[in-house]
């Protein structure tokens, strides 16, 4: 069974660096699909800050033939052996929006989720630079309204300079997540959101865009001291 994982560690420079500029790649990695390596971003953070690029916590996105590969790959590779140091989540993927070239081989959807069960979120993005400040000044809400949303357990971004970047959300339901999406919270400017994609339909931010819905099958080490990230599933007594 293919699958995706998400991975976090808190490493040197070198180390991201090396990620970002000597990728993992399909034709180095046995089983793996894609890898996208980024520098973790506070999401909300200022523009000029250190906390939109962080060279000492390392992001990877990956897209795995099966979970074995995955292991071969934390095991028997250098950058593997780093992020089994970390942490990261195995994840079951359930539905797309968008199109995303590396992904091309996804269906838009496998099955629904339960919109009372826990959700995983991943935004794949490649920028139209022209696009920059627009992008901006439409995003940087939306990414203060997700970080402080009470319904996440783990929010943040990952950027690799120049075009790249990423969202990833643990949300304890699949139904507080949409809420946000359309805008049907009750919070302060709950709208955020959906006037952010109204405007990207008028005139798109980047030449490629995706997100992923997806459901957590395995959660792995520690990311900042804290762990257990992914709500667990509560099973019915009858």
């Amino acid at each position: 069974m293919k699958i995706f994982s998400y991975h976090l560690i808190e490493t040197t420079p070198s180390t991201t660096l090396g990620a970002i500029f000597r990728p993992p790649t399909r034709r180095r990695i046995i089983g793996l699909r894609h890898a996208e390596s980024m520098t973790a971003m506070t999401l909300g953070s200022p523009i000029l800050s250190s906390a939109r690029m962080q060279l000492r916590n390392l992001a990877v996105f990956a897209y795995w033939e099966n979970e074995e590969a995955l292991d071969d790959f934390l095991k028997a590779t250098k950058l593997g052996r780093k992020l089994s140091e970390g942490w990261h989540v195995r994840l079951k993927f359930l539905r797309q929006w968008g199109q995303f070239s590396k992904f091309g081989d996804l269906p838009e959807k496998v099955t629904d989720a339960d919109p009372a069960q826990p959700i995983v979120a991943v935004t794949l993005a490649r920028l139209k630079i022209p696009q920059l400040r627009r992008f901006i000044h439409w995003g940087k809400p939306v990414e203060e309204q997700v970080r402080d949303h009470p319904g996440t357990t783990l929010a943040m971004a990952a950027i690799r300079p120049p075009r790249t970047f990423s969202t990833f959300s643990i949300w304890n339901s699949q139904r507080e997540m949409t809420d946000m999406v359309h805008g049907r919270d009750s919070f302060p400017r709950a709208d955020r959101h959906s006037k952010a994609m109204s405007e990207r339909n008028r005139k798109d931010f980047h030449y490629e865009f995706t997100t992923f819905r997806f459901r957590a099958i395995a959660e792995h080490g520690t990311w900042k001291e804290k762990s257990n990230f992914v709500p667990k599933i509560e099973t019915p007594i009858n």
